[in-house]
């Protein structure tokens, strides 16, 4: 009987982009593609952390480099995706992860400016993205986009009213750029993550709870079925999934990271 195949993921010699690099999942997603063969270009508004995330996979013993852009200026997009082309010639895998949770508060109490930044960067700079690189992708017949939505894609949360409807826009994006280059070989996806254990939740958690985070954390562990939030590792590892070949039948879909959370 002949042994039975490895499933491993191999994208040796890929061409990736990842948003958000210096933040834990952007961070978690790109050693995860350089562990897997990819060159990767780590992307973020932090030229800092940026460079460390590189530095990082390149430590490791893969290859990156980093570049500092604003996802909300079509300009800074557009300068990532040229520094992938004149590096690498192409992009085969996009993780269009930036996102910024905004003012913890209610609703009413949100000001006008701080709505206009969290859209600018949730939707506008997941639009950006699309905008910038599906036309490469179209252009060699194949590559896969993966967008970072949220639990709150599905469901509302108090204090988030602004993040939770940017997250809705972000799946509503990936369906309909899914649609659009379906037939080109190109495929659009998306997370849809629970609580994540990093600084960003540790930073909600604190402002909903008045500082008594750990309460809060108990509460809503409570709730998982796992008992626990995700690691950063655990979303990119999904993330890498879908930008696999082993995804080639998934396009269009928000795949829930979540721990049975509101299934």
């Amino acid at each position: 009987m002949a042994p039975l195949p490895r499933s491993t993921i191999d994208l040796t010699g890929r061409a990736a982009i990842v948003t958000g690099a210096g933040g834990g999942i952007g961070r978690a997603v790109t050693l995860a593609l350089a562990g897997a063969g990819a060159r990767v270009l780590a992307v973020d508004i932090d030229e800092r952390k940026a460079g460390e995330t590189a530095g990082l996979a390149t430590d490791g013993g893969g290859e990156a480099f980093a570049i500092r852009a604003d996802v909300t200026r079509s300009d800074d997009v557009a300068g990532y995706v040229r520094a992938a082309m004149d590096r690498w010639g192409r992009i085969d895998v996009f993780m269009n992860n930036a996102g910024w949770q905004g003012p913890v508060m209610p609703l009413v109490d949100v000001p006008e400016d701080a709505f206009d930044a969290v859209m600018a960067v949730n939707v506008k700079g997941v639009f950006l993205g699309l905008k910038h690189v599906l036309p490469v992708m179209i252009a060699q017949k194949s590559g896969a986009v993966v967008n970072t939505a949220s639990l709150a894609a599905r469901i509302a949360t108090r204090q988030l009213g602004p993040y939770v409807a940017s997250k809705h826009a972000v799946l509503g994006l990936t369906r309909t750029a899914a649609l659009e280059v379906a037939r080109s070989g190109v495929r659009v996806n998306a997370v849809c993550p629970g609580p994540v254990d990093t600084p960003l939740m540790r930073d909600i958690e604190v402002s909903q709870s008045g500082g008594d985070f750990e309460a809060l954390r108990k509460r809503r562990t409570s709730t998982i079925p796992q008992g626990r939030y995700a690691t950063p590792e655990e979303v990119a590892g999904v993330m890498l999934f879908l930008a696999s070949d082993l995804a080639a039948h998934m396009v269009g879909e928000g795949v829930n990271v979540n721990g049975g959370a509101f299934s």
